[in-house]
């Protein structure tokens, strides 16, 4: 038998079988990953979240198997073709291929051709050619002739003559060898190894095929190809523009009959001791095992093998969706400032709206600064009212259409009125469209135009990124990779994790904070989420967490799921404001009481707290894990891990691919990270590539271990294609221009950035991260010559 559950997933998640055991236990009980991660260290060991989240889909896996294992068991039992040696197979079975490649001889299946066969008596012929190739086929076929008859199965058409005596007796060797586990595995790993993915393009699709031209004529080892040439071949193929195939490596045709036998069938033949020694059953033998492979083995493995390939794919576009989508939520926050929203527009204006520190709306209207109207005078009069009338402070700008020449109007409005302190800062506005139609919206804003609500939402975002964010649906915040052709539901769940793990990393204040966040809290919920705010609504603020436990639904587990993640700022006990979760207020008493000190004394005192013993403190209900959390939480009460903002300093006269000229070194941000390469916003209103190859000096095997989305960088021109909008560049500074691209410009940088460019790989333009984190994970921000340092230091007296 194979191990329990816990000791195979040990090993996976790095691990003992006795914190797997503990983590199984807790999940089985309905805590959350965020909730054990943090609060259940002593349990677990310490498992992190990304630990525990494989786990959890690993478990999920292995008790998937163990089910199918169970129905493959009774199954056979039922047939009656269990032997001692079967069962053993099917117990030691590792993995759902493996199990299914054992079942496939009793796999309850359609009437075949062998089946027919064997009711006509022919499997003795079958078994005697297959001992013995001494005995001719056609004198033994003479034997088993046979007229028509009806078994319960239905009619038989028996068999009227040694040619059909021979294709029964092949259709159950056929059979046999295509359905034997050891031989399947071992043609399925030599395909893994010497498969070769091959894509043309189907007759007369030229044209409606153009943004596939880079698989015209394509072939790519399978185990090599990356997920998103796969996923663009399986969609090409999806939509019958392409032709996509597996074949061996060693054959580019389909050899012909004849010919000799490729390394599979070879294998196939050794398998069962076929050899042709020139003796009468040898043709018919090797024949036999070129049928098996050509129309049962290969079929079958090029259909799992492909279906493989999608399959791995599809993860891995799901993981750099992920990726993605947990930098741009742990973006840095503006903070609780006043904040006007400008969601720029040509033709319909450009949308204000003004939100205090809360993010509530206090005013809104709309300018028309640009074409047809061109009422820039006008414009900048009512945004200096607005800005003078609430004491606005920041100013956030969509980066859509015409953000460059909105951002214009509002650096113009700073110089004409610097006594109004304010600062502009473009930021993204991806999913601001979904957000403004949405239900949500309409309940949130329901005295405002959809047209509004998006301003309002670019406000928000500058304030509060996670915040906003939640609001969405994460799938329309657009900063995945051919997010619309893998699982949606493996999708939206990886997603939802990855939600969930940021809302609770923060920490969410239970005072203002909207359903959409709340629901987002571990064990909260939508329906939950709901009821706190319809309580707040109607009877105030929580002064307490122990508030919480008169919201309608919100019993004990879930009070005790939710309490550390929930915040309650400038309440009645200092702790609750604090990641310090309540079932560990006893022990902050108990250490209160100890160095005879009042809790606000001790709350920020990095003196006092380092005096601390964590060992001595520990006891059968707090281990030193816990401990140490509460004194570091109490070093910095309710702490934020998202970084300090910075913003990226767009270049002033470059606004667009005409502006741009080769050699230039640009700052921009990190819009989107793909498996090739990284996307780049510089101000032009479209993104500019750097390939995976420019991206580092050394050798880069993942860009996101260079680069994050909304990450601030350094970047130079390499070349710009104005008329198929394409910008190529490097964040190798001392790369060489046009001209000398061919050395860092290879075929496949080319066939990277022309999938990029036809809509293949990249996240729609409008679907932009904010700013965040510079390389290394620290803020990047501009030196105080730079044009950003004036910007870079008003933001600072903001925080201050």
């Amino acid at each position: 038998m194979l191990p329990p559950i816990a000791h195979r997933l040990a090993a996976e998640v790095a691990a003992t079988p006795a914190q797997v055991a503990a983590a199984i236990a807790l999940l089985d009980e309905g805590a959350t990953v965020p909730f054990i991660a943090r609060y259940r260290k002593e349990a677990t060991g310490g498992l992190d979240d990304a630990q525990l989240r494989l786990l959890e889909d690993r478990l999920r896996y292995l008790r998937e198997l163990e089910a199918r294992r169970a129905a493959i068991i009774d199954s056979v039992n039922e047939q009656g073709k269990m032997t001692p040696e079967l069962l053993s197979a099917l117990s030691l079975a590792a993995d759902k291929t493996q199990l299914e490649d054992l079942y496939l001889p009793y796999k309850p299946k359609r009437r075949t051709k062998a089946q027919i066969a064997q009711e006509a008596g022919l499997a003795p012929l079958a078994d005697a050619l297959l001992a013995n190739p001494l005995l001719d086929p056609e004198h033994e076929a003479g034997a088993y002739l046979r007229e028509p008859f009806a078994t319960d199965a239905g009619e038989n058409p028996g068999v009227p003559d040694t040619k059909a005596a021979l294709d029964g007796a092949r259709q159950i060797l056929m059979e046999r060898f295509a359905e034997d586990a050891t031989l399947l595995q071992d043609l399925r790993d030599y395909l893994l190894e010497h498969g070769v993915v091959e894509s043309k393009l189907r007759e007369g699709k030229a044209s409606a095929a153009e943004k596939y031209a880079d698989y015209f004529d394509y072939a790519e080892a399978l185990a090599a190809i990356p997920s998103h040439r796969a996923l663009a071949l399986l969609r090409g193929r999806r939509e019958d523009l392409l032709d996509v195939r597996l074949r061996l490596d060693s054959e580019e045709e389909r050899p012909a009959w004849s010919a000799p036998h490729n390394p599979c069938e070879a294998r196939i033949a050794r398998r069962f001791g076929i050899a042709d020694q020139n003796r009468p059953a040898d043709r018919w033998l090797m024949d036999t095992v070129r049928f098996t492979w050509r129309v049962k083995s290969f079929m079958h493995l090029e259909l799992e093998l492909m279906g493989a390939l999608r399959s791995r794919a599809e993860a891995e576009a799901i993981k750099v969706f992920a990726r993605n989508l947990k930098d741009l939520l742990l973006a840095a926050p503006g903070g609780p400032h006043v904040t006007m929203g400008l969601d720029p527009g040509v033709r319909t204006g450009v949308k204000v709206a003004v939100v205090d520190e809360t993010g509530k709306v206090v005013d809104t209207a709309v300018i028309y600064p640009h074409a047809p109207k061109n009422d820039w005078d006008g414009s900048l009069h009512a945004l200096g009212k607005l800005a003078e009338k609430h004491h606005v402070t920041l100013i956030a700008i969509g980066n859509g259409t015409a953000s460059r020449e909105t951002d214009k109007l509002a650096r113009e409005l700073i110089t004409l009125r610097p006594e109004l302190g304010l600062t502009s800062i473009v930021v993204s506005e991806a999913g601001a469209s979904v957000y403004s139609a949405s239900a949500y919206a309409s309940q949130e804003l329901p005295e405002l135009d959809v047209s509004l609500r998006g301003a309002v939402s670019i406000a928000r975002r500058l304030q509060d990124p996670l915040a906003e964010l939640v609001k969405i649906d994460p799938k329309s915040i657009g900063v995945g990779q051919y997010q619309h052709d893998v699982s949606q539901f493996d999708l939206a769940r990886a997603l939802d994790a990855v939600v969930e793990d940021c809302v609770n990393a923060v920490g969410v204040d239970v005072n203002t904070a909207s359903a959409p966040l709340l629901a987002r809290v571990s064990g909260l919920g939508t329906s939950v989420a709901h009821a706190i705010v319809a309580h707040r609504d109607a009877k105030g603020r929580f002064a307490t967490r122990g508030q919480l436990r008169e919201v309608p639904r919100l019993g004990e587990k879930t009070f005790e799921q939710a309490a550390g993640f929930l915040r309650i700022v400038g309440g009645d006990d200092p702790l609750d404001a604090s990641a310090v979760h309540p079932e560990s207020y006893p022990l902050v008493q108990r250490i209160l009481a100890d160095i005879k000190q009042e809790l606000k004394a001790v709350i920020g005192n990095v003196q006092v707290l380092k005096t601390l013993s964590a060992a001595k403190y520990a006891d059968e209900k707090f281990g030193m894990p816990t401990i140490s959390d509460i004194l570091r939480e109490l070093e910095k009460p309710g702490r934020d891990p998202r970084p300090e903002f910075a913003t990226a300093a767009f270049r002033d006269g470059i606004e667009t691919l005409a502006d741009l000229k080769p050699e230039m070194v640009l700052e921009g941000v990190v819009t989107n990270v793909a498996a090739f390469g990284a996307f780049v916003d510089i101000g032009v209103h479209q993104d500019g590539l750097v390939h995976i190859s420019a991206l580092s000096n050394s050798f880069v095997k993942d860009p996101h271990t260079v680069v994050k989305a909304g990450q601030i960088v350094k970047v130079k021109v390499l070349e710009v294609d104005e008329k198929r909008k394409r910008i190529a560049l490097t964040m190798r500074l001392g790369d060489a221009a046009a001209g000398n691209t061919a050395r860092h410009e290879t075929r496949q940088t080319r066939h990277e950035a022309g999938q990029a460019r036809r809509g293949l790989g990249q996240a729609p333009r409008e679907a932009r991260p904010a700013p965040g984190k510079g390389s290394g994970g620290k803020p990047n921000r501009p030196t105080a010559a730079a044009p950003a340092g004036a910007m870079a230091a008003a933001f600072a007296k903001l925080k201050r």
